[in-house]
């Protein structure tokens, strides 16, 4: 769903004191991404994944190392999923009255909704989301000035193109949401509004495109093009890098890689999470750990599920 042009900004109150904000667990890099050997480099050693209500920044080396300063497709992930992030926390906290100078969404009534529903309800706020994220962590990248034809001018229009790769996706998901009227929950009339998907949506559409982003370098007028133009070129929905990936297997102080000793692996995987992979060959180490699960869940009309909180031992997997 493309965000319509509306006038600028009002003043925002809503405190934002980084380039790049990433809220909470359900913002920060998928479930799948963080089985990533590259995971563990994007974090100082001994520190876990940013938190509920953490506010993270893209080139805060506290948070995500040396590895930033490569123009890696890992670099490309995290400005686009920070970038998201922005687009996603903007938008719902305008939805639910945390901002004075935006409020429910003002989409317009999709052609393809049935006449007899109702388009109203409170909304993400998704062109707002969209505009105050393309203005407000665009802005670091555009107050730079570089030569052009130079390794810096391409990161800039590297870090501009992802930083909007993320904030279509979060536009492209986003989808219409109705809740049913009527007695009994006949559902003889629906109210419908723009909702946004859930983060971790995001985050699996963002993590396909890292898999297959574009490597690309400048050409003679200084705009950035395919390294091998037998491929598609890349669309603004696409994320793209200009440096390959460091090794991340062993650790290495320069290139800011931790390695993947420690690693948490997938015994019974055979992709990037599994144990052959995630640590490189070097076998692993099994033990037992208690997690704490949701359980004994229970649907209540009308509509929400109820849980109790279980705690079982299972057997965990450990790169050597």
């Amino acid at each position: 769903m493309e965000p319509q042009p509306e006038t600028p900004l009002a003043p925002c109150p809503m405190r934002l004191s980084v380039p790049t904000l990433v809220p909470g667990h359900e913002s920060s890099p998928d479930s799948r991404s963080l089985h990533h050997r590259s995971a563990a480099s994007m974090q100082p050693a001994g520190r876990p994944l940013a938190g509920p209500e953490e506010v993270v920044t893209v080139d805060n080396s506290s948070v995500f190392g040396r590895v930033m300063q490569i123009g890696s497709r890992e670099t490309a992930f995290t400005y686009a999923i920070s970038a998201a992030g922005v687009v996603n926390a903007v938008s719902r906290a305008c939805r639910e009255g945390e901002l004075s100078s935006c409020g429910c969404s003002r989409a317009a009534r999709p052609k393809d909704l049935p006449r007899d529903w109702l388009w109203g309800g409170c909304g993400d706020n998704l062109n707002y989301g969209y505009r105050f994220s393309k203005e407000f962590v665009d802005a670091r990248e555009r107050e730079k000035t570089y030569q052009k034809g130079t390794y810096d001018s391409a990161r800039l229009l590297m870090n501009l193109h992802n930083n909007e790769a993320g904030r279509r996706t979060v536009s492209d998901l986003a989808h219409v949401s109705c809740k049913c009227h009527g007695v009994s929950g006949s559902c003889s009339l629906k109210t419908c509004w723009l909702q946004l998907a859930d983060f971790r949506k995001v985050g699996d559409a963002l993590k396909e495109k890292y898999d297959s982003a574009a490597s690309m370098k400048l050409n003679a007028r200084g705009k950035l093009v395919q390294v091998n133009n037998k491929f598609n070129t890349p669309t603004s929905y696409d994320l793209i890098y200009i440096d390959q990936s460091p090794d991340y297997c062993g650790r290495n102080e320069s290139t800011g890689s931790l390695g993947t000793l420690g690693r948490l692996c997938n015994k019974t995987s055979e992709g990037m999470d599994g144990c052959q992979l995630m640590c490189c060959g070097r076998g692993y180490d099994q033990y037992k750990a208690q997690v704490v699960e949701r359980c004994h869940c229970k649907f209540h009309w009308c509509c929400y599920v109820k849980c109790k909180r279980c705690t079982k031992t299972v057997d965990q997997f450990v790169c050597k």
